[in-house]
């Protein structure tokens, strides 16, 4: 029993397509590109401040940050990272540490794979 095999989490993501054509029929082509690559680096920024504030402890900051990544999230069809949002601000609420700490830590996974992925679409434009 000395043998330690690494399990690797694979996180599936949810992506809401039709959000991102909404906005390109709205917008064009180029306009949308400005405002999703806008969005995502919002979201980065939101993920980042979820995580510092964490790591301060200050919980009514973890809620304000998470409620805004969801929202960003939502406005461009990252239904995964919304969701997982709205989780980590739940636990924050609650005070409930270890949650709290399983959720962030989904929440990063769930980030890296929807902006990568929204990323690479809207580079396709």
């Amino acid at each position: 029993m000395s043998k330690i095999a690494p399990l690797g989490v694979v996180e599936p993501i949810r992506v809401d397509a039709g959000r991102i054509q909404n906005i390109v029929n709205e917008l064009g082509e180029i306009a949308a590109e400005g405002v999703i690559q806008m969005a995502l680096e919002q979201m980065a920024t939101s993920v980042q401040g979820v995580l510092d504030s964490a790591r301060r402890g200050d919980e009514g900051a973890i809620v304000a940050q998470a409620e805004r990544l969801s929202r960003l999230a939502w406005q461009v069809g990252l239904v995964s990272l919304a969701g997982v949002a709205i989780d980590v601000a739940d636990c924050a609420r609650r005070s409930d540490a270890v949650a709290l700490t399983a959720t962030l830590a989904r929440a990063v996974r769930v980030a890296n794979r929807s902006l990568t992925e929204i990323w690479d679409e809207v580079s396709g434009l």
